[in-house]
This record gives C-alpha cells, sequence and structure tokens, in this order.
C-alpha cells in the first residue's frame, strides 16, 4: 500500500502533442510580446488539449477557443486554442468541461478539428500563458512534444 508520503509533487505537463515554441514565434503581437503573461506555445499535430495541471476551471469560453485554469498551487494558466479562433464561434470545437468543473492533471478538456481551423484560414498554434505571473524557460523549443510529457519548461 502506498504511503501518504510517496505521492510525488505534480509537475506542469504539456497540453497538446505537437511542435514546442518559443511565444515570441506566436504570429499574434499579444502572445508574442507576452502582453498577457510569459508562457510557450505549440503547433499541435493532434487535436485533443489535456489538462496540463490539477485544479479548476476557471474559464471556458462559450466560443471554446480559450480554457483558463486555476491549479492548486494558484497558479493561473491560459490555453489559448490557435489564433483568431474566437471568430469560429466554436465551430470545430469540442468540449469535454465546464466552468468551476475540478480537474485532474491528463483529464481531456477540448476536442479540436484542427484540419477545419486551418481550412478557415486560422493558424492552429496554441499558446500556454502563465497569467498569474510566472516567468517560463523553454526547455525544447523547434522539438515535437508529446501531449504529458514533463519537464518541457521550466516555471520560475
Amino acid at each position: 500500500m502506498m504511503g501518504l508520503f510517496s505521492r510525488k509533487k505534480e509537475t506542469f505537463a504539456c497540453p497538446v502533442s505537437g511542435t514546442l515554441l518559443n511565444l515570441e514565434n506566436v504570429p499574434d503581437e499579444v502572445f508574442a510580446k507576452r502582453m498577457m503573461g510569459d508562457g510557450f506555445a505549440v503547433d499541435p499535430t493532434v487535436g485533443k488539449i489535456y489538462a496540463p495541471v490539477s485544479g479548476v476551471i476557471k474559464a471556458a469560453f462559450p466560443t471554446k477557443h480559450a480554457i483558463g485554469i486555476e491549479a492548486k498551487d494558484g497558479t493561473e494558466i491560459l490555453i489559448h486554442i490557435g489564433m483568431d479562433t474566437v471568430e469560429l464561434n466554436g465551430e470545430g470545437f469540442t468540449s469535454h468541461i465546464k466552468e468551476g468543473q475540478k480537474i485532474k492533471q491528463g483529464d481531456l478538456l477540448m476536442e479540436v478539428d484542427l484540419d477545419f481551423i486551418a481550412s478557415q484560414g486560422k493558424p492552429v498554434i496554441t499558446p500556454v500563458i502563465f497569467t498569474s505571473g510566472q516567468s517560463i524557460t523553454v526547455k525544447k523549443a523547434g522539438q515535437s512534444v508529446e501531449a504529458m510529457e514533463e519537464d518541457i519548461i521550466e516555471i520560475h
């Protein structure tokens, strides 16, 4: 039987599979210039977005293009799926969450039809922003990462 002290501290996990990017490579100035906070982006290859941490859904936008999460430690994270995807009014997105819902790391939050979004002329690059002020060092920029992969960034 596992004791109470054998649980390891939860570390941040990548919410989506794809190519890891520095924020300055995001084709949107708000993200590229870190106006909402520091973070990283993923150019996704698979249209499934998973919970990078355990916590609570703080924002589930009706347009389904973005997800706000508050981690158990108070860290606030925004996952913004694609660029200008708010204009699609939820088309191409299947949400598995609602505001106020408790989530566990690894829960499927959103399914995204990447081909549909691209066909609408929208980049699918997905910024992940730490809106509570942390600074981020991207460890594997330009490399392929898998959903739920850990040790892709350092949080300061």
